[in-house]
């Protein structure tokens, strides 16, 4: 297939009008300037193309594992932001209003499979730990972790998860 890849923030898009039927974004939808995306996706969808947001995340009161995990990356880096996820939706900015309808959202809850190492990875790549903290305290947190794991987890396993997805579509118009 003949694919033509490119990279760019999300807020400078700069496709011509009407190219896309479908844009999607998984996991990273709230990091946006949605006040400059809005605009750039009513511009690059067709009439009625559709918005398609993803999200996934482990849920600590729910899960032993995940909760200790959690409980160790706050102890490094206690102003992260991602601890304490519940089931909830995909909040859409206001801004989307009067350019989208929600067509659809849904939540459910899932046990994804891990072993020690995959779940060590999976808490490491989170941005408490490999996004924000320095490479000193991701080796010690690295350490702790896996000790942890040791203790509390066996080889292979499934941590509690929840997905959210929503589907918007632009108005005509």
């Amino acid at each position: 297939m003949a694919i033509d890849y490119r990279t760019m923030a999300a807020e400078e898009i700069d496709f011509p009008a009407g190219s896309f039927d479908v844009v999607t974004a998984c996991q990273c939808f709230w990091y946006f300037d949605h006040a400059r995306l809005m605009p750039r996706l009513c511009r690059v969808l067709r009439p009625g193309g559709r918005l398609l947001l993803l999200y996934m995340a482990w849920l600590p009161s729910e899960d032993l594992i995940a909760e200790a995990s959690e409980k160790l990356v706050l102890q490094y880096n206690p102003q992260w932001s991602g601890a304490g996820e519940t089931v909830r939706p995909i909040p859409i900015p206001a801004c989307y209003r009067d350019a989208f309808d929600l067509i659809s959202h849904e939540e459910y809850r899932l046990r994804l499979p891990f072993t020690r190492e995959s779940w060590h990875g999976r808490m490491r790549s989170c941005r408490g730990v490999g996004a924000s903290l320095s490479a000193e305290a991701v080796a010690q947190w690295e350490k702790e972790h896996l000790a942890l794991l040791a203790q509390i987890a066996p080889a292979s396993f499934e941590v509690q998860h929840y997905a959210a997805m929503a589907e918007l579509r632009k108005k005509d118009g």
